[in-house]
């Protein structure tokens, strides 16, 4: 007599929320992605269900991309002091650069993220670690804000934070720079958890060999796109950063 698994429904919910999202998701995020599909059932069933049905989020060490380049000018002081909460959006940005080396050549992001819930306010994507592909990135996540908002912007000591295309841009904006001590990764250590979560979920649990750089950066990019709008932080209450924003009203 075959005898049916209670679960077997559960089992293929499973599998397709793991798959869905760059299989990425533990099992406190499967479990939270189950709530909301009103499947009311224990972290420890769901832990012991991805077990069984060998879904395991990778995780692994990543090379981290140094910018520093030598002093260029004098350097702001560390205004945030590794506190990367913020009560609201537009408060604390941190920024920096990450590097992805493929068989067909290096490719470079440059995100701003917000302290206020993690969203990627904006980025840029390119072959060349360079003041254009930050200056870029600037000019766009300048265009987001509103009227009196006068955000930190907190790098590390990057040439590139000092030269004079960054400079007239943050002053035109009136926003604040901050920077951390030199070598001292922590006091970037929220944009630094962004670059390991992405890299953990998109760039090592997959294989880039016949990847071309234009096909890669078209996957990076929506990559990003994903993780504002529907990756869940458990932080946020299960919700992905531009679905805690429409929650809470603020304009996205």
């Amino acid at each position: 007599m075959h005898i049916r698994d209670k679960y077997e429904d559960t089992r293929l919910a499973i599998t397709e929320i793991f798959n869905g999202n760059h299989r990425c998701y533990g099992y406190r995020r499967i479990h939270a992605a189950l709530r909301r599909h009103d499947t009311r059932i224990s972290e420890k069933v769901v832990r012991k269900l991805m077990s069984q049905e060998q879904l395991v989020a990778h995780r692994s060490r990543r090379r981290r991309y140094n910018s520093y380049c030598g002093e260029v000018g004098p350097v702001p002081e560390n205004l945030l002091a590794r506190d990367f909460q913020a009560s609201e959006p537009n408060q604390k940005w941190l920024t920096d650069i990450t590097e992805f080396q493929l068989r067909a050549g290096k490719v470079y992001l440059s995100p701003m993220i917000d302290c206020f819930d993690g969203k990627v306010v904006s980025w840029a994507i390119g072959t060349r670690p360079d003041g254009q592909l930050v200056n870029a990135m600037l000019d766009a996540a300048i265009t987001t804000l509103i009227t009196g908002d006068r955000p930190i912007i907190h790098s590390d000591r990057g040439a590139h934070y000092r030269w004079p295309g960054w400079l007239q841009r943050i002053k035109s904006a009136g926003l604040v720079r901050s920077m951390s001590r030199k070598g001292c990764t922590p006091d970037n250590a929220a944009c630094e958890g962004f670059f390991g979560r992405l890299k953990n979920e998109m760039y090592y649990r997959r294989n880039w060999a016949n990847a071309s750089v234009e096909q890669f950066m078209r996957e990076l990019d929506a990559y990003i796109r994903w993780y504002n709008e529907q990756r869940i932080k458990l932080s946020l209450g299960a919700l992905s950063p531009i679905e805690y924003r429409r929650h809470m009203g603020i304009p996205t």
